[in-house]
Parts: structure tokens; sequence; C-alpha cells
């Protein structure tokens, strides 16, 4: 910012004491930078008596010099608002008070005649409750028609899912707070990264990939567990931003204990045989994401949201990973990306510095679309393989 500045601009930094906010602010001194003058002065505080008797003294100059002329004698001009205004007696006569004052002439002004409002028009209430019957019953026909037009069974399972979906996401998110808005986009970037059940779906070979749309899909499982830890990191220290000392102690540690019970209760099934449990816990990470977001609509909830998606991230992993049943060698590659991936978005997302991380939440977001990519592009390659 500063280098597009044009020369003569003046940045005055008030964050000089702890480091500034310009990388070319300089402790107690002005910096010139291409033109553009850089204060960093730590008592600008201290400096504002002094400041204001300057500015006060260079205004009474400045109206003196107004009424002298070129030959330095008094000129004074009754017609002149300042002076006049100011002027108490002239060559022996009491000018004041002033019989003009702008204040006066003002309230003599006639009023502008003020427009009668219109009588507001009685709202047809029939007309407005048939209108939306009509649109309401053009919609529910549509979603009929299709069923008439379209006999694929699976077709129709994903129209259903994806009206629910943009139905629970649009009032999830519709009231949530504008000082909300970022850690929300973060938390549902982290809950994005959900795409790492899609590559684990095409994870194949050994210890390593064998094939390149499995390349594919390992680098769409590491790419995802980046997101998915860095996300959750980033949300948690956004959301920390808005904590005061006066805030009552929270104990948030407390919802491991519902995680925890939830990913043994689907290592149990998993021993036990009961695939019917994976359906469950499918459903049980989906509600916990939809928690999760709809929680970030508050200050009092936010917290507990982003507990909320990392319990419904971490159970939607769990449950594919038992319904795949992978090998020894196929699982080690799986725990190892995912492993890989966590501890990278960790570090990233605790070292991030405070003011990038709206910046990190964007790097995310291109992440867990890279990942969709990968995981499509290698969902295609492998179906092609076989048809």
């Amino acid at each position: 910012m500063v280098n597009i500045l044009k020369p003569g601009s003046v940045v005055v930094d008030l964050a000089a004491e702890t480091g500034g906010n310009c990388e070319y602010t300089e402790k107690d001194k002005i910096v010139v930078h291409n033109g553009v003058k850089i204060i960093g002065y730590t008592d600008l505080p201290s400096r504002m008596s002094g400041q204001s008797s300057a500015l006060y003294s260079n205004n009474i100059s400045k109206f003196f010099q107004s009424m002298i002329n070129k030959s330095n004698e008094y000129d004074i001009d009754l017609k002149d608002e300042v002076v006049r205004g100011a002027i108490v007696t002239k060559n022996k006569e009491l000018l004041w008070p002033n019989p003009n004052p702008p204040m006066l002439d003002a309230s003599k002004a006639k009023p502008k005649e003020e427009h009668k409002k219109a009588a507001p028009v009685a709202e047809n209430l029939f007309n407005k409750s048939l209108k939306n019957a009509l649109g309401l019953s053009g919609g529910l026909l549509s979603v009929i028609g299709l069923g008439f037009a379209c006999t694929n069974p699976a077709i129709l399972t994903m129209a259903s899912i994806f009206s629910l979906s943009v139905i629970t996401g649009y009032f999830s998110v519709w009231g949530v707070a504008p000082a909300l808005h970022t850690p929300l986009m973060s938390i549902t970037n982290a809950i994005s990264g959900i795409t790492a059940v899609g590559g684990l779906l095409i994870m194949g070979g050994g210890y390593f990939p064998s094939t390149f749309p499995q390349a594919l899909a390992s680098l769409a499982v590491i790419i995802s567990s980046v997101n998915i830890a860095g996300g959750f990191v980033v949300t948690k220290r956004m959301l920390d931003m808005f904590k005061r000392k006066t805030d009552p102690e929270e104990h948030n540690y407390l919802y491991g204990i519902p995680a925890a019970l939830t990913l043994a209760s689907i290592g149990g099934a998993y021993y036990t045989g009961a695939l019917s449990v994976y359906q469950m816990g499918y459903l049980a990470a989906s509600l916990c994401c939809i928690g999760g977001i709809s929680g970030l609509a508050s200050q009092s909830t936010a917290r507990i949201g982003n507990a909320l998606g990392l319990i419904g991230i971490s159970t939607g992993v769990m449950t594919a990973l038992c319904s795949l049943n992978f090998s020894g060698p196929l699982l080690t590659q799986a725990l190892f990306l995912l492993g890989a991936g966590g501890a990278a978005g960790l570090v990233l997302g605790k070292k991030v510095a405070v003011t990038e991380l709206p910046q990190t939440v964007a790097a995310f977001h291109a992440l867990v679309g890279l990942a969709a990519v990968t995981t499509s592009l290698a969902s295609y390659w492998d179906h092609a393989a076989l048809h």
C-alpha cells in the first residue's frame, strides 16, 4: 500500500509502540519512503495539546492577517461574515451585537412548505396471498414434475439431498452475526475437508499407491487433512480474538467425551461386524457438521460450534476408514497421509500471524478446492479404466 501511494502522502502508524502495522515504521522516528512519510511516534497522545494549540494559534493569526492589506494597515471589511461576527467596536462606534448573524438569518428564512404525505394505499391482501399461493404451487409442481420427467432413482435421491442441503445451509448461515463472518468461513472451510473421505474411497495399493488415480486420491487425502486441522485451529484463534478477561471460564475440552464415545462406538461396530452402524455414523457426522456451522451464528455458541464441527469431521473420517475395511498396508498409508496433513495444518494454523488469518482462510479454501478436483479426476480416471 505504501509503495503505491503518491509522494507527499503521510501514514501515521498508531501501532508503532508494538512494532507497527507498516513494514517501514521505525519507533519514534519519521521515515520517508518514495516521498511518503511514515510517522512512528509512540507519544501521540502527549503531542495532542501542542498540536491543538498550534492549530488554534494558526487560525487566529490567519484571522488577523485577513484584516491587513498589502500596505500592512488594518482594512476592516464589514461585509466579511467572519470579521463582522467578531468585531465589537470601530471608530468609537458600538457594532455589537451583529444585527445579521448567520444563525439569525437562517432562523428568519421562510420555512419550506412541507409536502403533504400521500395517504398510504391499502394493500390488497387477497392479491398478495394469491400471488404467494401460485408461487408455492409452481415450486411444488416443479418438484413433483421432476419425478415424472426422470425415472432414475439415483438422480432423484441426489436431487433430494441437494435440495435439503441448500435449505439447511441457507438457514444455518442466514442469522450469523457480521462479526463472525470470517470465523464462519474458516469453520465451513474446515468442514469442507470432508473431501478426505472421497479420497479414501478411491485409495488403493499398499504402503504406496500403485496407479495414477490412486496417487491423485492420496494427494486429496493429505491436502484435505491440512485443511481440516488448519481450519479448526484458525477458527479457534479468530474466536479467541473476541474473548475478554472478564468472560466466564470455559470447559470446552469436555466435548472430547462425546467425541471419544462416538469414535469408540464406530470402532466397536467394526470389530463386531455391525455394518448398519456406518450409515448412522455418517448421519451423526452430518448433524454435527451442520450444528458446527449453526453454532457460529452467535458469540455465545461459537466455540461450541467449533467443537461440534471437529466431532463431525472426525466421526466421518473414522466411519469411512471402518467401512472401507482397508488392508494393513493400505490402512498404514491412509493413516500416514491423514497424520502428516493434519500435522502440517496444525503448524500452519498456529504459526501464521494474526493479521494474516483472513488470507490463511482463503488459502485453505483453495486447498479444499484442489482436493475436490483431484478426487473428481481420480474417480473419473478410475471409472474410465473399468469401462
